[in-house]
């Protein structure tokens, strides 16, 4: 015990030290919101990794799709890794950091505003935003909080309390530049402590071919393969579509998700963007996949003790204890390593939703309509007062979440994705993309979602995929009936991407000449 608490009190005082030392970057708008666009490539990509990667996925979502799929749950991690974040990359990168930066747009509300010449979009953006973050950002505490019971004996109550205090200190302190020092430090302790926890757990099942072993004599009781042992270790699993449809759901998404493309705002140089992407990508790979991949023997425990019994009598898995089940035999510093990681995870993007949140509150919403004359101060004042609303708010609804909202965490990626994914990506590339294909894209990724909160069409996750997936669709068929918007301004827009720049020639090959 001693061990573990050491270890927490080690980490908490960094925590504070960095956001202190950060300070002076937070003393302007931009720097308290993008870190002054100067944020370079390993902190740029630790901030991404970490932001997207919660104790939601280590705890929630491991162990759930580890459930139901078994081992085939990697593949989660590996479309993670590779859509998530390589193509996200690739794709998004440097075209929204050029762009964003021509317009001078530091939030996703801003960008739609100033692309579609629309602020009405900004203020709807903002809204939606701040709807379908807050829920989740309260559920990110909810993974925490059986591990810390677990380890240490401390009630819910306070696990919360103390995860918001300490992440309104160092975000009040330094804002952008606080949370991407601290991402980077949480990233390293997410990679080794990930890695330790996985050999720690195989070895205490017999080692990895044992494991798997037993895990393959396990029956599936999944109606698609009647019972058949084996499911478990194959290659896609016992439902192969389902599964696809969360990698969708998990990879795709952060194209659209706010606290996620607001990355890209702040990179700094081409470099930041080459080296972050293979980093970024890496990163993935271990922590996501790693954590699949260690949920995907969560079948070897006996979680009858964490089960639900309906009012019809019918008992299911309560899938979030099946992986603090799974790793309750750890030894104690083990334990200690874990319960650091998984609050890391947490506060990594604890720290980026309230930092997303209260900058388009501030500049997308008060400044946009009630306040427009508001002076940097007003605006750094009111920045640092919406974290301490967003994260008061948070602990009073992880307190005690009614269904209603546990329901719409669950579906708050599908609902940003579905309204941002397509009208962001096509904004980016596309002349030809109209406001009313954006509004077309906000109307039912929105409404699709929430709707099927209450008719039940599709499950949540398939629901968001959907929403996502016809997006994209969506937009051009709607730009195509809908009126264009000023070709002379549209041009105006993506002539930033004109701008030539030198380089050097190992990375620009020059252009070919007559003695050629």
């Amino acid at each position: 015990m001693v061990a573990k608490v050491l270890m927490l009190i080690v980490f908490f005082a960094v925590m504070i030290a960095v956001g202190w030392y950060a300070r002076h970057t937070a003393k302007t708008v931009d720097g308290f919101v993008l870190g002054g666009r100067g944020v370079g490539p390993w902190l740029s990509a630790f901030a991404y990794g970490t932001s997207y990667f919660s104790a939601v996925i280590f705890i929630g979502y491991a162990g759930q799709f580890g459930w139901k799929f078994g081992l085939a749950s990697t593949w989660i991690g590996i479309g993670n890794a590779l859509i998530g974040s390589l193509l996200a990359w690739v794709v998004l990168g440097r075209r929204t950091r050029i762009m964003t930066k021509a317009m001078n747009a530091a939030t996703m509300p801003a960008f739609f505003e100033k692309r579609f010449d629309s602020p009405t979009l900004k203020i709807v953006a903002s809204v939606i935003i701040f709807i379908f973050l807050v829920p989740y950002t309260a559920g990110v505490y909810n993974g925490l909080s059986n591990l810390f019971n677990m380890a240490f004996g401390i009630p819910y109550i306070y696990c919360v309390l103390m995860m918001a205090a300490l992440t309104c200190v160092y975000v009040l302190l330094g804002g952008y530049m606080a949370t991407a020092w601290n991402d980077f430090i949480q990233g390293i302790i997410m990679l080794a402590g990930i890695i330790i926890v996985i050999l720690s757990v195989l070895s205490g099942h017999g080692g990895f071919m044992k494991a798997v072993s037993s895990l393959a004599n396990i029956p599936s009781d999944n109606p698609i393969t009647m019972g058949q042992p084996g499911a478990f270790t194959s290659f896609f699993g016992p439902d192969p579509m389902a599964l696809l449809w969360v990698v969708i759901l998990t990879s795709l998404g952060t194209w659209g998700l706010p606290q996620m493309v607001q990355k890209f705002y702040a990179i700094k140089s081409e470099k930041a963007i080459a080296t972050g992407t293979v980093v970024s990508t890496a990163f993935a790979v271990v922590v996501a996949g790693g954590s699949y991949f260690l949920g995907g023997f969560a079948r070897l425990v006996d979680v009858s003790d964490s089960t639900v019994t309906a009012a019809d009598g019918s008992a299911s898995i309560k899938f979030d204890m099946v992986m603090p089940t799974l790793l309750q035999n750890l030894p104690d510093l083990l334990m200690g390593i874990l319960v650091v990681l998984v609050m890391s995870a947490s506060m990594s993007t604890l720290s980026s939703l309230v930092l997303t949140s209260s900058s388009t509150l501030t500049l997308d919403f008060l400044k946009g309509t009630f306040m427009k004359d508001m002076t940097t101060r007003t605006q750094l004042l009111c920045l640092r007062v919406l974290v301490v609303f967003f994260l008061v708010l948070s602990v009073a609804i992880a307190m005690n979440p009614p269904t209603f909202i546990a329901q719409l965490m669950g579906i708050s990626w599908g609902a940003l994705a579905g309204a941002f994914l397509a009208p962001f990506l096509y904004g980016l590339y596309s002349k030809h993309i109209t406001k009313g294909a954006v509004w077309a894209c906000f109307a039912f990724g929105v409404g699709f979602t929430t709707l099927n909160i209450f008719f039940a069409w599709v499950n949540p996750i398939q629901a968001g995929a959907i929403a996502m997936l016809a997006g994209l669709v969506i937009a051009p068929a709607v730009s195509a009936l809908t009126p264009k918007m000023d070709k002379k301004r549209v041009d105006d827009i993506f002539a930033c991407y004109d701008v030539e720049v030198g380089a050097p020639i190992k990375n620009v090959l020059p252009e070919p000449t007559d003695e050629d």
